[in-house]
């Protein structure tokens, strides 16, 4: 890795940036933290460090400030490139706040798309997601599914700056961008020290799942089981967290290779769906404990069944999972277990 390695991760404290730093430092790759600790806490900093044997680099700011973004690229001489996490990701909380999601999570790809511009920093990647395909014909989607109009303002405002970066491609500013659409991640580092923290209740199964267990929560409520699925439950393509972290290096080595502009969207998913109860039922299995849930009714916007073909990051990333959903769990349960107050 040449000297010029650093790559800036805004929302590098949360739960999918945390771990892809991990993966960076393992890359030889230096990440610079860009995180204001909204939706993570401080003490992860601490984790990170102990798991990479750094003292990495943070910045306490807003991505939505242009003039704190400038100094931090101003600040370093060596960034290659960008992996932009930081965005609002509750669906729920996005219908209530339309206007704080579309401020918050598009003025801040306006932001990092201005100082790259400003400082000719070119590689991006673009944390976005498989709401932007909606409730599809097909239940196995691929890059050419078409995007749907968006059911919630934050699918919305994932169409909105996954459209943003195409058209600064083709404005001419020089960019090569990789615009990574997540399934269900879930799981946590296997030494347990970082994971995912939700803020309040959990709008995720698997931290609903596990704080259940713990006592935090009374019980899990299954929203529905009379889907035309198997088991009457929803279908999702759970991948786990630090597979998905690893795309995001994937993604870095590939845009380096590039020789010109460009935009490309990759579905990041295993490629499997599991219902919501087969994931309670391996989750109970892999560690020998029981969920206290119950069937609900449906939940309004609930999409039945979606999964991944990944074949395009499979090979043109060469990008594959090395995870199953029982390790995730495993480690899932794993890290509930060791989360600070």
């Amino acid at each position: 890795m040449s000297a010029n390695n650093q790559i800036v991760v805004t929302g590098g404290a949360g739960y999918i940036g945390s771990h892809t730093v991990v993966e960076l430092v393992n890359a030889g790759y230096e990440p610079i933290i860009i995180d204001d600790f909204r939706n993570s806490k401080e003490w992860i900093i601490d984790r990170l460090n102990d798991i990479t044997n750094q003292s990495l680099k943070v910045y306490t700011v807003d991505c939505t400030s242009q003039t704190d973004i400038d100094k931090v690229f101003a600040d370093n001489k060596g960034i290659v490139g960008v992996i932009h996490f930081a965005a609002y990701k509750a669906v729920g909380e996005s219908v209530a706040e339309p206007v704080m999601y579309y401020e918050n999570n598009i003025t801040s790809m306006c932001v990092v798309l201005n100082a790259m511009k400003k400082f000719n920093v070119e590689q991006l990647v673009f944390s976005s997601s498989c709401t932007v395909y909606g409730e599809p014909d097909n239940p196995i989607v691929d890059e050419h599914t078409p995007i749907q109009k968006a059911e919630s303002p934050y699918g919305a405002t994932k169409i909105a700056c996954e459209q943003l970066a195409q058209f600064a491609v083709q404005s001419g500013q020089a960019l090569k961008i990789c615009l990574l659409r997540y399934f269900n991640p879930i799981g946590a580092h296997p030494s347990g020290k970082i994971g995912e923290l939700p803020q309040g209740i959990p709008n995720n199964l698997v931290p609903y799942i596990t704080q259940t267990v713990k006592g935090i929560r009374e019980k899990l409520t299954v929203f529905g089981d009379d889907y035309n699925t198997a088991d009457g439950t929803c279908i999702r393509d759970y991948i786990h967290v630090v597979d998905l972290a690893d795309a995001h290096v994937k993604a870095l080595n590939w845009l380096a290779k590039q020789s010109s502009s460009v935009c490309e969207p990759f579905n990041l998913g295993t490629g499997k769906g599991s219902s919501v109860l087969e994931i309670i039922h391996t989750f109970e299995n892999v560690n020998q404990v029981k969920v206290n849930y119950q069937i609900g009714d449906r939940r309004p916007g609930d999409v039945e069944q979606i999964w991944a073909n990944a074949a395009k990051a499979n090979n043109v990333l060469n990008w594959h999972c090395k995870y199953t959903m029982a390790d995730a769990l495993k480690h899932s349960w794993n890290w509930e277990q060791n989360i600070e107050a």
